[in-house]
């Protein structure tokens, strides 16, 4: 079954991997197999039969030297970068990471993760904030989602994460999480300082280069207002004489 041909010459494990390929989000084996079994209805395959195949990807991948592999993640297969490729993508990741999570946003994720699932004033009460608009931008990242009612008074909304949130941080399940007592160590740790480093470095050099960008704006600007008060100034001149 794992060298299976279509009729059009198409093998087994191709129509696989396009199909984890395309998916945006995380695929079930419970998915792939209900979309092959749509026009192979002969075809069963169950888990570790689909287990096996990527694993036979995963080797192909890894034999061309190629950069990706499949793995599970989030409830289902994607694609991910090789680790040995990881510190060639740091920077760019934690860049992108610092600029679409705010501080506060990630603070509240984390209150959210960690207590799931809470209210809004519970997380306010957390935070000693009012955490409404933060909620909000997670909710719209996909981040988290409303998950039910609490039975205290007033019948608050219940906040928790998404599949999305499992797939962004590249766990399971949140009891990937690390716990409480381990996160003073994973700061402690020598990449990830330096990480942040290289993180502060590259924030000084953007707000730098946005501040000369601003100052050279101005400039020009100034320059421009100058240069039509003189040509103005020098048009006066002519009319008195």
């Amino acid at each position: 079954m794992l060298d299976y041909r279509f009729v059009d010459g198409t093998r087994l494990t191709s129509v696989i991997e396009a199909l984890i390929f395309a998916s945006p989000d995380p695929m079930g084996w419970e998915k792939i197999s209900s979309i092959i079994n749509e026009s192979e209805d002969e075809l069963e395959l169950d888990e570790a039969v689909i287990k096996k195949i990527i694993e036979q990807l995963n080797d192909r991948f890894e034999e061309n030297d190629l950069s990706f592999r499949i793995e599970k993640t989030g409830g289902g297969y994607t694609f991910v970068t090789q680790p040995r490729y990881h510190p060639w993508l740091s920077i760019y990741q934690h860049e992108n990471a610092y600029r679409r999570i705010s501080q506060p946003a990630i603070e509240t994720l984390a209150i959210v993760a960690y207590r799931q699932p809470i209210t809004k004033p519970e997380v306010d009460s957390i935070r000693g904030v009012d955490s409404g608009y933060i909620l909000r931008q997670l909710m719209e990242k996909l981040l988290i989602k409303v998950s039910g009612r609490a039975d205290s008074v007033g019948k608050p909304l219940l906040y928790k994460t998404t599949t999305h949130f499992l797939k962004h941080f590249g766990i399971n399940a949140v009891e990937e999480l690390p716990k409480p007592r381990e996160i003073d160590e994973i700061l402690k740790d020598d990449d990830m300082a330096e990480h942040r480093r290289l993180l502060m470095e590259r924030q000084l050099e953007l707000e730098e280069f946005e501040d000369k960008e601003a100052k050279e704006i101005f400039s020009d600007k100034m320059d421009d207002e100058n240069s039509d008060i003189s040509e103005n100034g020098k048009g006066e001149s002519t009319e008195m004489d």
